[in-house]
């Protein structure tokens, strides 16, 4: 009797270190920085996040957020105090993206960056009387 009680815990334990590790890897998905694959960095790891940029995802329905579960789309956002709409484009830059357009409007400023066939967007919204800048960068991963 005694190695079948042995046998059932480790499976009940073998089950809790599953559970857990599945908990934690679809809590993120489940969250609000859903997006945000790498905290700290922007796009993933491509350069560390500059300060003073607060990390949002959108609030898009159920099927945009399963697509970037699934790895078919990439949107990152951050909002920052003021109008400061080009402030995340020098760290592409350097990672070496080319910028293939530059189109501002009153409030809103739009981008496209490509590496190798690699397209980006890039779009800065002035948002509200306190005039932040909410940055959203979205293309495929």
């Amino acid at each position: 009797m005694k190695p079948i009680f042995v046998l059932l815990a480790v499976a009940l334990l073998g089950l809790a270190g599953v559970g857990g590790w599945w908990l934690t890897q679809e809590r993120r998905w489940q969250g609000d920085l859903f997006c945000i694959e790498r905290p700290g960095t922007l796009w993933n790891g491509l350069a560390p996040l500059p300060s003073g940029l607060t990390p949002e995802c959108p609030t898009y329905s159920r099927g945009y957020r399963a697509e970037v579960h699934r790895g078919e789309a990439r949107v990152e956002m951050y909002r920052l105090p003021g109008w400061q709409p080009k402030v995340l484009l020098d760290p592409f830059k350097r990672a070496g993206y080319g910028q293939r357009t530059d189109d501002v409007l009153p409030g809103n400023y739009t981008a496209f960056l490509d590496r190798g066939g690699e397209l980006l967007q890039y779009h800065a919204v002035q948002e509200g009387e306190t005039k932040t800048t909410l940055i959203t960068i979205s293309g495929q991963p």
